[in-house]
């Protein structure tokens, strides 16, 4: 288990519980905690933590034994999996990720099973190449999610491990754990505000449903409001399944909001899984289409009426009082509403030297403080900053004909001066109940 941190509705572990029945053996569920995941700290560290305690928790009440080891995850599953039948792991899209299950392939003294989980629809079976935008994609996965839009039931375990000898990290004590662990601490623990796992995955979910749900078609780009799930996190450490977020929202029988809540979760979310997996350099500037490279060259040397160093951005000390609000949401809770999200980002574009040197900051800052950092979405919503998945737009200084955002439009379309105020809250509760 490395992607898909869940008991819950997880295809990875059900397919091991059926096979180990059939084998009539036990089944062991390892995971590979490893400190030199590239740009992980311990905000990241934290709330994963958290959500492994949660799987403890959970597979023990169907009699399956869970350890967490130190080490690389091909390491580790290599390791425990010396005398196994079977070995099955859950699927990860990025390189190092892809490295790891290919490694264990590779060497592994029994057959090894991946199974894909963290997604609707499969990504190869969704297109075969990588989609140009939301538009191509889209009928290619509503093609196929009647097949895959079904419950998933936990099957029986035959043979219980939870008394199996294996040594593994002790979860009651994540705190210590973390210290023992080599970490960036630059960006403090969250746990006051969101605890990882699937059980609070779950309660967020709920209320979401309930309160924001009916109007979440109307209020989802109003970032002054709250119609928002907080599933990105969740989902981005495998938490939670889409699968199970669809099926409830779709029993929530909220009409145009429902709809508007799947095509987010599914047709959106999965193009940014179609971007990191069939494009190598997903995480560089090098990404980006043609036109979107070759119209941000041509305006290289446009003058640039603010420009901001990486530091200067970093600590929110721009003119632009929306942007510092948004800067700092991220750094204050770890997360910022997907409009704001956009404008930052747009903004960093405008006030960098060069896009190059835009898209390292933006990534930085992103992967850094985000709790779903690090992610496919992350990925590609920088990536769509700077023209990856849109087209050209009126050319103007600085963007060329990459899209544009600006402070006029935000007033227009929201109401970014009580998003200021939301903030200036937001960060006087974060300093209150915050760790010291």
């Amino acid at each position: 288990m490395q992607s898909s941190q869940r008991a819950d509705h997880n295809h990875a572990l059900e397919y091991a519980v059926q096979r180990a029945n059939d084998l009539d053996q036990r089944l062991l569920v390892v995971f590979g905690l490893t400190d030199d995941y590239p740009e992980a700290n311990l905000r990241h560290y934290a709330f994963m933590l958290e959500g492994l305690a949660d799987v403890e928790e959970a597979l023990g009440r169907r009699g399956i034994k869970f350890v967490v080891r130190k080490g690389s995850p091909d390491e580790v599953a290599l390791e425990a999996g010396e005398n196994a039948s079977l070995i099955v792991t859950d699927r990860g899209y990025m390189r190092p990720q892809k490295r790891w299950r290919e490694r264990a392939a590779g060497e592994a003294g029994c057959p090894l099973v991946q199974v894909e989980t963290d997604v609707v629809v499969p990504v190869e079976l969704a297109s075969g190449k990588q989609e140009h935008a939301a538009r191509t994609l889209r009928p290619k996965i509503h093609e196929y999610l009647d097949d895959f839009l079904v419950e998933l039931n936990p099957t029986k375990v035959q043979k219980q491990s939870s008394n199996m000898q294996e040594d593994g990290l002790d979860l009651s004590d994540i705190d210590g754990i973390l210290d023992g662990m080599d970490l960036d601490r630059d960006a403090s623990r969250l746990s006051h505000l969101y605890r990882g796992g699937n059980s609070e995955a779950k309660k967020i979910f709920r209320r979401f449903l309930k309160k924001s749900l009916p109007d979440y078609d109307a209020n989802r780009n109003q970032p002054q409001t709250d119609y928002v799930s907080h599933m990105s996190k969740y989902l981005h450490f495998g938490h939670i399944s889409p699968i199970w977020l669809a099926l409830e929202a779709k029993n929530a029988s909220g009409g145009k909001n429902t709809d508007s809540f799947l095509e987010e979760l599914i047709v959106r979310r999965e193009l940014t899984f179609n971007f990191v997996f069939y494009n190598d350099d997903y995480d560089s500037y090098a990404n980006l289409p043609g036109w979107a490279k070759e119209t941000l060259e041509n305006h290289k040397k446009d003058n640039r009426e603010h420009s901001y160093t990486a530091k200067q951005l970093e600590n929110a000390e721009t003119h632009d009082e929306y942007w510092n609000a948004a800067m700092k949401e991220m750094v204050h809770t770890g997360y910022m509403h997907n409009y704001m999200r956009m404008y930052w980002g747009k903004k960093i574009l405008e006030w960098s030297n060069t896009p190059e040197h835009a898209y390292r900051t933006t990534l930085y800052l992103n992967n850094k403080y985000f709790l779903d950092g690090r992610d496919p979405n992350s990925f590609a919503n920088v990536a769509w900053v700077f023209g990856q998945h849109d087209r050209g737009w009126t050319e103007r200084e600085v963007y060329g004909k990459v899209r544009y955002m600006s402070s006029g439009g935000l007033e227009r379309k929201a109401k970014p001066d009580q998003y200021v105020e939301k903030v200036r809250r937001l960060v006087e509760q974060d300093r209150a109940e915050g760790p010291a």
